[in-house]
């Protein structure tokens, strides 16, 4: 069955394998997110550290900014939450790794859902690329090697920058954003549009048909999937799509969740990390 046709399976079905906390404890969940928080924190103390650049004239969102030099390649990692949870201050703990590695990190801020819609909240992400090719000098960052990661919900609006066809009306080259690097993301909306995400995502068709990575793969900018070993049915068979569909590499990560995956990125030699530094090659 193709992904979009999942719409038809009975929400009960739908709402189970798109639960992406069914893949762990609640007291595991709430460890996990509070070790974001906690590492995150602790990234405030790298030198160059910039915080609530506003990146949008549209709207009030901000994005903090771990550099890493002069000339720098950056990381933009998306946090995830469903589109209605979570921040930046959940979302820089593999600063920094990077930082180490002489790789700058740029965790930026979303509106949240259901107060914005998630075409709202792709052009905000679209604005923050933009923003930081347009003033890759002044913040001291190569903007030829703009690297997008995310996971969850953050691997969709990844896959959304990676997209082509967006980039004029940002005044872009097609050429913005050099890879991309989704964790366990979200990249055909029809089966989300009919699950309990729905209640407070409230897709349109014309969004499920626009903002679905899936349908819109041809041009799509170099990708590397990664994918929780532990994750949900729904998530498993999105990214195998996903990367089917790219002719990508998938990777997937072994005794790994889909609330913990991520943590790998804070040390330099796992199997995620040694992925999204390769990505910064040529």
């Amino acid at each position: 069955m193709a992904l979009r046709d999942e719409a038809a399976l009975p929400r009960a079905q739908l709402d189970a394998d798109y639960t992406a906390r069914n893949c762990t404890t609640p007291d595991e969940f709430s460890r996990i997110i509070a070790a974001y928080a906690t590492h995150s924190k602790a990234a405030l103390t790298l030198p160059g550290t910039t915080l609530n650049l506003r990146y949008d004239a549209d709207s009030t969102q901000t994005l903090d900014l771990y550099n890493a030099g002069e000339n720098c390649p950056v990381l933009v990692f998306i946090h995830g939450g469903y589109w209605r949870a979570l921040s930046k201050e959940h979302s820089a703990f593999m600063a920094p790794m990077l930082a180490a590695h002489g790789i700058a990190t740029a965790v930026p801020d979303y509106a949240l859902a259901p107060d914005a819609s998630l075409s709202e909240i792709t052009r905000q992400m679209r604005a923050a690329i933009a923003h930081l090719w347009q003033n890759a000098a002044a913040l001291g960052i190569n903007r030829d090697r703009i690297v997008v990661a995310g996971s969850s919900a953050g691997g969709h609006l990844a896959a959304a920058l990676a997209m082509p066809g967006w980039h004029k009306e940002f005044d872009l080259p097609d050429t913005a954003v050099h890879a991309c690097f989704p964790i366990s993301g979200l990249f055909e909306l029809a089966p989300i549009a009919a699950s309990h995400v729905q209640d407070w995502l409230n897709l349109t068709q014309a969004e499920v048909e626009a903002l679905s990575p899936l349908r819109h793969s041809l041009g799509t900018t170099r990708s590397l999937i990664a994918l929780a070993a532990q994750e949900t049915p729904g998530f498993h068979r999105q990214s195998s799509a996903y990367a089917a569909a790219l002719n990508a590499p998938l990777i997937t990560i072994l005794a790994r969740n889909h609330f913990d995956v991520i943590l790998d990125l804070m040390q330099p030699n796992t199997r995620l990390s040694t992925a999204l530094l390769g990505l910064f090659t040529p």
